[in-house]
């Protein structure tokens, strides 16, 4: 909430504490937003974050929306781009169509973001969270501003969409837009959202891998090759080890707040072993790909980043140590997209 007391709010318990100097320290128990829509969290769940006491700032918002996030919203719009230049041919690149198809991948990543913030704020699990604080979940901005804002990226990325489907005269890819809209909502919202269930790198790799792939190449030349499919595979697992060192680092406040993550279920030594993996199988992609494309190799200088990530994730302590691993992710993505996209482009 922006300021002061809530009105008609029960009035809460207050847990005591007595230090060794025999002073006493109260702190309200209970969700800074009570628990909705099927809340698989304890509704009397402890707040570890600060309260906030002011209004949401400008650098707030920017930060609910996760820009670390984008690179996997932009790599694989380089990666289909580049593809489709190969499959069209030399001399073909259809700007605008790629242009579109980036402002949905990016919109789509944005909303998902918010909408996040919104169903994890109200069921009580950001209250939990070691990393920095939420939107709704610290109270910096009052739950329907977010959905707000995170339905007005949906609706950027559907109206974007729409002009694509026009453009490229392709359809019954509006079917496809509308469910990886249903899908980014119900990733945590919903009664029952798949991603307290384990299946959110399923989501990840399906949409923000496969489909913003291979939909980019697609909706510039009407068919889709090898380069597609393999470098969406591989972008597909980079996006999968950024959800995985994220989650991993949520593996304790998750379990209090009833959220299963497959980190979660796996437990934090074979995480760690699955992230190493999804981050370093798509070099033998890349690997493969330099075989016709010379520069492809440049791609493995990505690795220069993701060894340095791979091994913080395998040593770290802290939460700390996690959330810089997962920035070095994030720019890996971004720079793995750019390299491959170049080498199939150029």
């Amino acid at each position: 909430m922006a300021h002061g007391a809530r009105p008609n709010e029960p009035k809460q318990q207050k847990s005591r504490q007595t230090s060794q100097n025999g002073a006493r320290n109260t702190a309200p128990t209970g969700p800074k937003y009570p628990a909705k829509s099927g809340n698989p969290a304890r509704k009397n769940a402890a707040r570890t974050g600060p309260a906030r006491s002011g209004p949401a700032t400008a650098g707030d918002w920017i930060s609910g929306a996760r820009l670390r996030t984008l690179p996997l919203a932009v790599a694989p719009v380089m990666l289909g781009t580049g593809a489709a230049v190969v499959a069209g041919g030399a001399g073909e690149f259809h700007w605008v169509r790629a242009l579109l198809a980036l402002m949905v991948a990016v919109s789509l990543q944005i909303g998902v973001n918010y909408a996040n913030d919104y169903s994890d704020g109200i069921r009580g699990t950001d209250n939990h969270r070691v990393g920095p604080a939420r939107l709704t979940g610290g109270g910096a901005a009052k739950p329907r501003a977010v959905l707000t804002v995170a339905l007005a990226f949906f609706g950027i990325a559907a109206v974007a969409g729409l002009v694509l489907v026009v453009v490229s005269q392709y359809w019954w890819l509006l079917a496809v837009g509308a469910l990886a809209i249903v899908a980014a909502w119900f990733y945590t919202g919903g009664k029952k959202p798949y991603g307290y269930l384990g299946l959110g790198e399923l989501f990840v790799f399906v949409f923000f891998g496969l489909v913003a792939t291979v939909g980019t190449t697609y909706v510039q030349v009407g068919t889709v090759n090898l380069e597609s499919w393999l470098s969406a595979v591989a972008i597909g697992l980079i996006a999968c080890a950024v959800l995985m060192v994220n989650n991993l680092r949520d593996i304790k406040p998750d379990k209090a707040a009833g959220k299963r993550t497959l980190a979660v279920w796996i437990g934090a030594r074979a995480s760690r072993v699955v992230f190493c993996v999804f981050l370093l199988v798509p070099f033998a992609i890349a690997g493969f790909f330099a075989l016709f494309y010379p520069l492809a190799w440049f791609t493995f200088f990505v690795l220069l980043l993701v060894l340095p990530a791979c091994l913080i994730v395998a040593t770290a302590k802290t939460a700390k140590e996690l959330i810089l691993a997962l920035k070095l992710t994030s720019m890996a993505a971004l720079l793995y997209g750019i390299t491959l996209g170049l080498a199939f482009a150029l």
